[in-house]
């Protein structure tokens, strides 16, 4: 765990309206009971894909409590002087469990800090910030959600591949691979569906995966993508069908954090390929002056 020491001044967040939308304006001013939490989504990875709103409170806020999928690059943006304290989770590796994560939320606003809670994609799909939310409340502490860009929106798009597209497909599900105890998915009811279906956390699961859709009457064929370190430098974009995805996994040697898709858009990957293809932002430019001189 990184802690870096705060000062005594606590910058307070007082939201109003101009122009239809949110602004922050800082006050400092001595510590008080009244804190307050923000659960922020932190994107996909790419720095650029943060909101406006979660670049100011993890350059503004006291406390950063941050998750194993906030990449290195937006780490980088931290206020040098918040105090931050990292609860990550990996598989079979966790750092804290949610119950203290909760309470040290809840401690911390008591104190009348300002919290960045800052989570991977979106604290709401799949990040358990609901029941963070939850648990704020129950302590009265002031809360505020702000979203960010879910792994399957983001990575979709930085592989080239649409959640939706006339003619392919009409909807997108998204399925977390991940329980406790039993895994219980509904696999004919997926596989009826004739959507793009996203799995978050299914490495360790993608034989189960693969088995029980085509038991379930999904074409052996359907193709399918394997999205590794998505909206990242070292993305990886491996695709094939679903009769493969198993041994995909193990002969690519996929690494988490990756996502799996399946369905027919998976097919436009090749044509709609563009990141690896980007030029960086300062070639872009010089290419740009070059054509204005």
């Amino acid at each position: 765990m990184n802690i870096q020491k705060s000062n005594n001044v606590v910058t307070t967040f007082v939201l109003h309206e101009k122009k239809g939308a949110d602004w922050i304006s800082l006050k400092d001013k001595k510590t008080t009971p009244s804190g307050r939490v923000f659960l922020v989504g932190a994107g996909p990875g790419d720095p650029d894909l943060l909101t406006v709103k979660a670049l100011r409170l993890i350059q503004k806020c006291d406390v950063i409590i941050f998750d194993n999928l906030v990449s290195k690059q937006i780490r980088e943006l931290f206020s040098a002087q918040a105090e931050l304290l990292y609860v990550g989770k990996a598989k079979n590796n966790h750092s804290i469990s949610q119950s203290e994560i909760n309470q040290l939320l809840i401690n911390k606003a008591q104190q009348g800090l300002s919290v960045c809670r800052l989570k991977g994609g979106d604290a709401f799909v799949f990040g358990r910030g609901s029941e963070e939310m939850l648990a704020l409340k129950e302590h009265n502490i002031k809360a505020e959600i702000v979203p960010g860009i879910t792994a399957a929106a983001g990575c979709g798009s930085y592989a080239g591949i649409p959640l939706t597209h006339r003619g392919l497909s009409q909807g997108c599900t998204f399925v977390t691979a991940h329980a406790e105890k039993t895994l219980d998915i509904k696999w004919q009811a997926l596989a009826k569906l004739d959507h793009t279906l996203v799995f978050y956390m299914g490495l360790s699961k993608a034989e189960l995966i693969e088995t029980q859709l085509i038991k379930a009457g999904l074409d052996k064929n359907t193709p399918v993508a394997l999205i590794e370190n998505g909206c990242c430098p070292q993305q990886r974009v491996i695709t094939g069908h679903l009769n493969q995805l198993s041994s995909l996994v193990q002969t690519r040697q996929i690494k988490s954090p990756a996502l799996i898709m399946i369905g027919k858009v998976i097919a436009l990957a090749e044509q709609l390929q563009w990141f690896n293809e980007k030029p960086s932002i300062d070639s872009a430019i010089n290419e740009l002056t070059q054509l204005s001189a």
